[in-house]
């Protein structure tokens, strides 16, 4: 459990306590964790992979508005005792994770408020991140748009090879899969990256984030700020 940082930023009581109703399992790409509207049945702690969160519009467009990785949990409305999500989870980097039941989540953190205490920092951490979403959709281009995705997919996934589509990128961007071919030229072209059938390896990560500039920072020195000791 202590993988997955949320958790391991628990007591170590509280950690024990939710250990038996805890199952460990594969999260394979592509798999659905909920859709919008639905019961949420189950509660998800990655420790390697990647969660995108997607919102999804009444004809069907989506846009992802938050990824989480080993940091953190989903989907963060169960937190608050909701029993619908209206966003769709889906994996998008395979991985692994620990697997509770809904019920058995929200008995535990009112049984042990130093869990929910926990939890609402993440839910904090997490908000900001959509919060930037939103702000980088509205005030960036493409190509830093893309850059701000491909450097939260590398602080998730502990390795430079990350198994990113044109598809799950178009939707990350809310753009064309033409744009997102552009936009990987882009990069790869100042040598950022290499960019390979679905495969993105990073491959100078500091000239990668300059690029960036003020599309990537602010949402993880705020998970830094709320997690000072996960990092």
């Amino acid at each position: 459990m202590m993988r997955n940082r949320l958790l391991a930023a628990l007591a170590g009581g509280d950690r024990d306590y939710l250990q038996p109703f805890m199952v460990d399992m594969a999260l394979p790409r592509g798999l659905e964790l909920s859709l919008p509207h639905d019961s949420i049945e189950h509660c998800y702690f990655p420790t390697a992979g990647i969660i995108s969160t997607v919102v999804v519009s009444p004809k069907g467009n989506q846009a992802e508005i938050g990824i989480v990785g080993r940091e953190g949990m989903s989907p963060s409305s169960a937190i608050s005792g909701s029993d619908r999500h209206p966003f769709r989870t889906v994996v998008q980097i395979d991985g692994q994770g620990w697997r509770i039941r809904r019920e058995d989540f929200l008995r535990h953190i009112e049984d042990r408020p130093s869990i929910r205490g926990v939890l609402l920092r993440w839910v904090q951490a997490f908000s900001c991140q959509i919060a930037f979403t939103a702000l980088s959709q509205s005030v960036h281009n493409v190509d830093e748009r893309l850059a701000r995705w491909i450097l939260m997919c590398h602080d998730r996934i502990g390795g430079d090879r990350m198994a990113l589509t044109h598809e799950f990128l178009a939707i990350m961007l809310a753009v064309r899969r033409a744009s997102v071919t552009n936009a990987l030229h882009v990069l790869e072209g100042n040598g950022f990256i290499y960019s390979r059938r679905g495969t993105i390896i990073m491959r100078d990560r500091a000239a990668l984030q300059a690029f960036a500039a003020d599309a990537y920072g602010e949402c993880e020195r705020e998970y830094s700020r709320l997690f000072p000791f996960e990092n």
